[in-house]
């Protein structure tokens, strides 16, 4: 006759239930079980403006037309403005927004789901999930405004860690384990107030890591705690249970070009559910036969990826300008205006089309706001400021429409979602009926 030992029973009984009670941290239900038929956009949510109360300015530098981004937005929305040292071309003040209102976060979230954006990947910073004093954090105030507007307009919304910031002088991962704590116990980012929103991936709350294996970050991934993070992530019984999107350079598959040639990378990525290429400024429309370059590496990436059971997540962007902030970075080698040029749209839909082509299920665009970079697809002028300064100059939209890129962007989401079929002409946008 098997003896029963009742006392040794009842400890693993009570362990399972505190176990389970443990892993209520995380809403298990949601609007978005899955990023696959999503095209997912980076949202940066830093901009400033003088008068915000935020003490920085994002924008521009000093009281002089200095500027850090490449694209103006266009304000003619936004609820709260501030005027620049910049002169439009009838000589009034050229207005800005910030990214502290919350009526900015508001509408920018509205406009996705006016244009069909899925959703967004938070931005978040290493020196920011170091920060002692998070409540107070003004990247904490902006990721509540957004959890808030998700939920209003029902859009997808993540949190993406960079490691930028992150120094070579012995930091490790550590502050992000505690970083996501917080935002889970305090901000709730996974179980957010009203409908829930929070992107999941096989059932599991998506986290993603960007920054891993380029070659000119101070940190050297070897040592720097990626692993016990990612298991912290993916196995804690209170905090864990998510799953893992690791930002890599584009030719992370090869280990050259952009890339550390480190092959503990791989190990790294195989430990993770989804692997994202950082694909900006990687390729372009004014190099012959570019997008069958970029074809050829999504096909040969999404095989390696499903011989070691990972997921893949293709980067598109629309453009790239650099030219205003490399003046300062970088006086020596100064990036040219919209060095890779938008085309009028061609090129961002020769990206998104050749993605989806390939057989991909789901899409990450850069940038949603990203102007210092020129890959923003919401909404910017055609109509920037005209600068007395030479030095300073902005790219506009080819006289596209303000909103051209935000509609492209649903389109390709609904070929995406099999509503419509694909086409790799550029499609015609009808007028609205009115």
């Amino acid at each position: 006759m098997k003896i029963i030992n009742y006392p040794v029973l009842v400890l693993l009984l009570l362990c399972f239930t505190i176990t389970s009670r443990a892993q209520t941290k995380h809403s298990k239900s949601t609007l978005y079980p899955t990023y696959k038929g999503l095209v997912m956009a980076g949202y940066q949510g830093w901009f400033s403006a003088a008068g915000d109360g935020s003490n920085s300015s994002h924008y521009v530098y000093g009281n002089e037309e200095r500027s850090g981004i490449d694209l103006w937005p266009d304000v003619s929305e936004y609820e709260k403005t501030y005027p620049t040292p910049f002169k439009l071309s009838n000589g009034q003040p050229a207005l800005f927004f910030s990214s502290a209102d919350k009526s900015t976060i508001d509408l920018h979230f509205k406009w996705m789901q006016q244009y069909g954006v899925d959703g967004v990947f938070m931005q978040r910073f290493f020196n920011v999930a170091k920060s002692k004093d998070k409540n107070n954090s003004r990247s904490s105030f902006i990721l509540q405004n957004a959890m808030e507007a998700a939920s209003k307009y029902k859009r997808a919304i993540a949190v993406m860690y960079d490691l930028s910031g992150l120094a070579a002088s012995g930091e490790d991962c550590s502050a992000i384990i505690d970083d996501w704590k917080y935002l889970v116990d305090q901000l709730k980012v996974t179980n957010q107030e009203g409908t829930q929103t929070y992107l999941h991936f096989n059932g599991k709350p998506v986290v993603a890591i960007w920054g891993v294996g380029f070659p000119d970050r101070p940190y050297n991934i070897r040592n720097i705690g990626l692993e016990r993070l990612i298991d912290f992530l993916k196995n804690d019984p209170v905090y864990g249970g998510c799953a893992v999107m690791i930002g890599v350079p584009n030719s992370w598959r090869t280990l050259n070009g952009d890339c550390n040639p480190d092959p503990y990378l791989h190990e790294l990525i195989k430990q993770c559910d989804i692997v994202l290429p950082w694909s900006v400024q990687r390729y372009s429309p004014l190099l012959h036969n570019d997008m069958n370059r970029y074809r050829d590496d999504l096909i040969e990436d999404m095989k390696w990826c499903r011989e070691n059971n990972l997921s893949y997540v293709p980067c598109v962007y629309p453009g790239f300008s650099w030219h205003n902030l490399s003046r300062y970075e970088f006086p020596d080698d100064v990036k040219p205006l919209a060095s890779i040029p938008r085309m009028g749209g061609r090129f961002y839909w020769q990206m998104l089309s050749t993605a989806i082509s390939t057989g991909a299920s789901m899409l990450y665009v850069a940038m949603f706001d990203e102007i210092n970079e020129g890959t923003a697809i919401f909404k910017v002028t055609n109509n920037p400021p005209v600068c007395a300064n030479s030095n300073t100059a902005f790219a506009n939209l080819d006289g596209k429409p303000s909103d051209y890129y935000l509609w492209l962007t649903g389109e390709a989401g609904k070929i995406l979602k099999h509503q419509e079929s694909l086409n790799f002409k550029l499609p015609e946008r009808k007028p609205e009926k009115q």
